[in-house]
C-alpha cells in the first residue's frame, strides 16, 4: 500500500520540521508547495490525502477536484478561506487549530486595550514633537471600575478576561452561545448585544466571522457606544467596517481602535485608518511567539495524522 501523501499548500514559517517528525512518525509523505490561486491547489493537492492550508482558497472547485482527500487542515483558528459546505457535502472534514496561540492574543488584546486607555502611542508622539506635559490631552478614566466587555466568549476572551481582571475592571460578554452560569463562574456578566455597545469602556472582539457577525462594529453600534470607548479587535478582520470606524474616529465618537487584523490585508495603503491618531494598527501579530509557532505546525500535524488513522479529530468545524 502506498504511504499517504499530505501537501501543505502554502505557507510562510521558517521551516516544516515539525510536520515533517509528526507525519514521518506515522508513515506519510509530505510534499510542499505555495499556491496563491485555487488552480494552484487544485494542480498540486488533486490526489492528496490531506491538506495543510495557510493562506490558499480551497474554494468548491478545489474540493471538487480532490480525488481521495480525507482531511483539511487550517493552520490557525479562522477558517474563511475553506468553503466549509462544499467539504461537508463532501463528507471530508475541516479543522481548525484554535488553541495553539490563546495566550499570545490574549496578551495582544490587553496590550492594545492598556495602550489605548493609558494614550501612550499619542503620549509619546506628543512628546517626540517636543511638547512635555504631565498631563493627557484627552480625558483619561482609570482602569479600575471601567467595564472590559469582549463580544464572543471562547478561549481567547476567556484568557483575555483573566488578565483584565487584575486591573480591577467590571467584566460582561455578549455570547448567545455561552449559558450565563459559565460566564458567572468566571465572573463575567452575561449582557446582550445592544448592552455591549451602550456599556463597554473597552470593547474586545471575539467572535468568529459568519455572515450574522460581519461588521458587527460599524456605523450604527459605533454610535451607540460612549465617546470615552475603545475598540479592540484580534479576531476577524471583517468584524469591522473600517471604513465606519475611521470616519467615527475622526469625528470623536468614540476615543480610540486597536486592530490587529483587517478586511483586506495587507491593509490599503490610502486606507483612511492609517491617517487616524486615535488608531493602534499592528499587521496581523497578535498569534505570534517564538513558542506559538512550532506548537501550531506540531498540533496541524497531529490532526491531519489521526485523520489518517481514523481517530476521533478534536478540532473539526464543519460537523
Amino acid at each position: 500500500m502506498s504511504r499517504p501523501r499530505v501537501i501543505v499548500t502554502d505557507h510562510g514559517f521558517p521551516n516544516l520540521r515539525h510536520e515533517e517528525e509528526v507525519l514521518a512518525a506515522a508513515g506519510a509523505d509530505l510534499v510542499v508547495a505555495q499556491c496563491k490561486t485555487a488552480a494552484d491547489v487544485i494542480a498540486a493537492a488533486r490526489d492528496a490525502d490531506a491538506l495543510l492550508v495557510q493562506w490558499a482558497p480551497v474554494n468548491a472547485e478545489v474540493i471538487a477536484a480532490l480525488t481521495r482527500c480525507r482531511v483539511i487542515v487550517r493552520y490557525g483558528i479562522g477558517v474563511d478561506n475553506v468553503d466549509l459546505g462544499a467539504a461537508k457535502a463532501r463528507g471530508i472534514p475541516v479543522c481548525n487549530v484554535p488553541d495553539y496561540g490563546v495566550h499570545e492574543v490574549a496578551e495582544h488584546t490587553v496590550a492594545f486595550a492598556l495602550a489605548l486607555v493609558r494614550q501612550l502611542p499619542f503620549i509619546d508622539r506628543r512628546l517626540r514633537a517636543g511638547t512635555w506635559k504631565i498631563v493627557p490631552d484627552r480625558p483619561m478614566p482609570s482602569l479600575r471600575g471601567a467595564t472590559y466587555a469582549t463580544a464572543g466568549f471562547g478561549r481567547i476572551a476567556r484568557a483575555a478576561h483573566a488578565m483584565m481582571a487584575g486591573f480591577g475592571v467590571k467584566a460582561i460578554a455578549y455570547d448567545p452561545f455561552v449559558p450565563a452560569a459559565a460566564m458567572a463562574e468566571a465572573q463575567v456578566e452575561k449582557v446582550e448585544r445592544e448592552a455591549i455597545f451602550a456599556r463597554a469602556d473597552i470593547l474586545s472582539l471575539h467572535l468568529p466571522l459568519s455572515p450574522e457577525t460581519r461588521h458587527f462594529i460599524d456605523a450604527a453600534s459605533l454610535a451607540a457606544m460612549k465617546s470615552s470607548a475603545v475598540v479592540v479587535n484580534t479576531a476577524r478582520g471583517g468584524l469591522v467596517d473600517t471604513r465606519a470606524l475611521a470616519a467615527a474616529l475622526d469625528r470623536g465618537v468614540i476615543a480610540g481602535a486597536g486592530l490587529d487584523v483587517f478586511e483586506t490585508e495587507p491593509l490599503e495603503k490610502d486606507h483612511p485608518l492609517l491617517a487616524c491618531p486615535t488608531a493602534l494598527l499592528t499587521s496581523h501579530v497578535a498569534w505570534y511567539s517564538e513558542s506559538s509557532i512550532p506548537r501550531l505546525q506540531r498540533l496541524a500535524a497531529e490532526e491531519v495524522v489521526r485523520a489518517l488513522q481514523g481517530s476521533p479529530l478534536r478540532n473539526q468545524v464543519n460537523r
